[in-house]
């Protein structure tokens, strides 16, 4: 991957030519020798990498120095089977859910890894089973939780999943808290799904099911599936011939499911009879997990780009099964320069793309995709993939892992003094050490506190659920940052010159304890395209006092302000907010929120997503929602006027929550709501729904919460095509 920091350092060096020619007076020979040297470099890299994946040392050590020089330059430019079963079984538990159900009162799946915490995993139990509230589950310890549990198996027929078990000792320890009866009279029952042989060894009773392998059937489904879909074998000419050698491919997989899906997504890209024959021929011998690693490898040299590679191999800074969140890996990617400029598209959907074509190759796997926008919204990648990810990535210097497992000591990455640029710190309690103080990327998981040294030239800082020492410090001389993310950490004061890291694209502090606002000169930083911010968050200046103010890349805004004050300063924020023609996400949770809010749409006409809260008594909705809304959230006490009448008007909307209206009867007219797929109804006091026919022809989730009064729900609604999945909660008639 040196290629890849080379490509990296090279699109710095073309921006600086471009865009700040004023400040190279005197050196523009220089700069462009240097991106003559780089392209030179660049294509000696590219054959290199390959070379180094053969292990001679002379060609490794290379690579590691002129890597070394490359960030130099920027830095002054700018100053195995198993899961895949196991993944399997849960899209089939959850495929029948309904069925499941039947059977049993109520149902829990919680997944244990390596990594656990039996007092967190006995609270997901409880909440998923019981239906406790967060707040009241937190205030209770592991002995309460475990008795609540115990209890509730033995009062209702319960059926508990606990997925990844590694050891028996950590069955052992979740059940001196649950006390799991082996045989409940009334039929609850506890599925265990592990990795390694220890079901034999749990002291109760129990049934042990071994997984087996696919059959050479189920094998050859399963890679055609993702080799040979539908809508590619209609241009094919000799399917005949692909199944004939893919059927060969599947057999030396030997019915591992993991390894069929990597290959399948592989051939996929390789739609030639040649080329699947030559991969038959050159199969190496090795089986089981080494016959995956190859797998693996081969489809990783396959991606398109250097810059598609930096993306995957950067999924390694996640702690193993940790639920991906897209939006935020996408900004990460951004900001870490992994995106190139494409003419006539965003960054975020060319990463988008990204992220596509590794669930395409089945590199990824996708948790969740998004309704209201279509794309991949969660992944998670395959602990074995993520093994491999995680051991390129430590040989080529691209990222470094420090947990309990490797240890914290910055310590060089290989015997070949080859030291990382980028640091995952995960669920370490001491201070964090990086290898080298010209670090560009720190990323910290679950660290009881963490100090972080002083590091000018960071670029990308991530925390979560941690405490910080001394943050003001170490941020204030961090010119060069791109990302700041805070989840979940106490401690946190923003210095008032924030306003100077110019560079900055994203600050995300939700859920976190701010001990003071964050200063107003944050709103001075030009370069924003993503701002996060919960309580402790400062209204902007009023417009003549930002002189600065120039935000023509900033896209996503959330801000939640439990106070904001006067009416002249929401006006004034107002008029800020109504500069931001680029946003395309807009969450607002004000307290209180005036109905003047409406007004911002006007100069909004790129907006998808829109969420408001906390909106007070609305007498009616305006008409100024935008055109291009697909996804539209509006929390009101009340709502005085049906609002269906003007929201089935938006044509692209897909996703609608609204709480709130107490009128009793609610109207849809025949072709209103022509896109939407979800509807989740809070608080209504709706006692009559009228519908005519062709009224949201694509619905697809229905949701009806604390609609008392709802009794009735008009039939022609029910019998739509399209309408899957209803849920009703204190709904006392259907």
């Amino acid at each position: 991957m040196a290629e890849s920091a080379y490509s990296i350092v090279l699109s710095n060096v073309n921006t600086l030519a471009i865009q700040e020619t004023t400040l190279l007076c005197g050196v523009t020979l220089e700069v462009e020798s240097l991106k003559d040297e780089l392209k030179r470099l660049q294509g000696f890299l590219r054959d290199a990498d390959g070379k180094r994946r053969l292990r001679d040392e002379d060609i490794v050590v290379l690579v590691s120095q002129i890597r070394d020089v490359g960030y130099e330059a920027d830095n002054a430019i700018e100053a195995v089977d198993h899961m895949q079963k196991r993944n399997r079984l849960k899209k089939g538990f959850m495929g029948a859910i309904a069925r499941v159900q039947e059977h049993f009162g109520k149902t829990a799946w919680v997944t244990v890894s390596q990594k656990y915490k039996g007092t967190d995993l006995l609270k997901e139990i409880m909440k998923q089973i019981i239906g406790s509230t967060d707040e009241s589950i937190d205030k209770l310890n592991e002995y309460e939780v475990g008795q609540k549990i115990h209890d509730f198996l033995l009062q209702t027929k319960c059926l508990v999943v606990l997925d990844d078990v590694w050891e028996t000792d950590t069955w052992e320890q979740l059940n001196r808290s649950i006390r799991a009866s082996p045989d409940a009279a009334n039929g609850s029952r506890i599925l265990i799904t592990t990795r390694k042989d220890i079901a034999n060894h749990v002291q109760i009773p129990t049934h042990v099911h071994p997984l087996k392998k696919l059959d050479e059937e189920k094998s050859w489904e399963l890679l055609s599936s993702k080799a040979l879909p539908s809508y590619k074998r209609s241009v094919i000419h000799d399917v005949d011939e692909f199944e004939k050698l893919g059927r060969k491919l599947a057999k030396k997989c030997d019915g591992l499911p993991l390894a069929l899906a990597l290959l399948g997504g592989y051939l996929s890209k390789h739609l030639n009879a040649r080329e699947w024959s030559d991969i038959l021929l050159d199969w190496p011998s090795t089986r089981n997990g080494q016959m995956v690693q190859n797998i693996v490898a081969r489809s990783y040299k396959d991606l398109p780009n250097h810059y598609l590679r930096s993306c995957f191999l950067y999924i390694a800074s996640y702690p193993k099964d940790y639920i991906i969140d897209v939006p935020r890996l996408i900004e990460l990617w951004i900001a870490e320069g992994f995106i190139p400029k494409i003419p006539n598209h965003k960054l975020e959907e060319t990463a988008e793309m990204y992220v596509a074509e590794l669930a395409q190759r089945s590199l990824v796997e996708v948790i969740e995709r998004s309704r209201a926008h279509g794309c991949i919204d969660i992944i998670k990648i395959h602990d074995i993939l993520h093994d491999w990810c995680a051991e390129e990535a430590r040989q080529d210097g691209f990222l470094d892992v420090k947990n309990e497992t490797t240890g914290q000591v910055g310590e060089p990455a290989s015997s070949n003094n080859l030291v990382s640029y980028r640091s995952s710190f995960q669920s370490l309690s001491n201070e964090i050490l990086p290898g080298t103080t010209n670090i560009r990327t720190l990323l910290g998981f679950e660290l009881q506190s963490a100090s972080v040294p002083k590091l000018r030239l960071l670029r990308v800082l991530s925390i979560e659920k941690s405490t910080l020492k001394d943050f003001c410090t170490v941020i204030s001389g961090c010119i060069h940052l791109r990302y700041l993310r805070l989840g979940n950490c106490g401690g946190v004061v923003l210095p008032s010159s924030i306003g100077q890291l110019l560079y900055l694209q994203t600050i995300d502090l939700r859920d976190s304890y701010l001990e003071s606002q964050v200063p107003k000169s944050l709103w001075d930083i030009p370069s924003l395209r993503n701002v996060y911010l919960d309580d402790g968050f400062s209204p902007p200046p009023p417009p003549a006092k930002s002189v600065r103010l120039n935000h023509k890349e900033l896209q996503t805004l959330f801000l939640g302000i439990s106070h904001v004050g006067t009416k002249l300063c929401f006006h004034d924020m107002v008029i800020f907010l109504g500069q931001m023609n680029q946003l395309t996400t807009l969450f607002l949770m004000i307290f209180p929120m005036p109905t003047e809010a409406f007004s911002l749409f006007a100069n909004m006409p790129h907006l998808v997503d829109i969420t408001l809260g906390q909106l007070g008594v609305l007498y009616k909705l305006p008409h100024e929602f935008p055109q291009s809304v697909r996804r539209l959230v509006l929390y009101a006490d009340v709502i005085r006027q049906d609002p269906m009448p003007i929201l089935e008007k938006l044509p692209c909307l897909v996703v609608l929550k609204l709480e709130g209206y107490e009128g009793k009867t609610m109207s849809c007219s025949a072709q209103g709501f022509p896109q939407l797929q979800e509807l989740e109804l809070h608080r209504f006091s709706v006692e009559e729904w009228r519908t005519e026919e062709g009224t949201m022809s694509k619905l697809f989730i229905l949701t009806l919460w604390k609609c008392e009064k709802m009794i009735k729900v008009c039939e022609e609604l029910l019998d739509l095509s399209y309408l899957s999945h209803v849920t009703l909660a204190k709904v006392p008639y259907f």
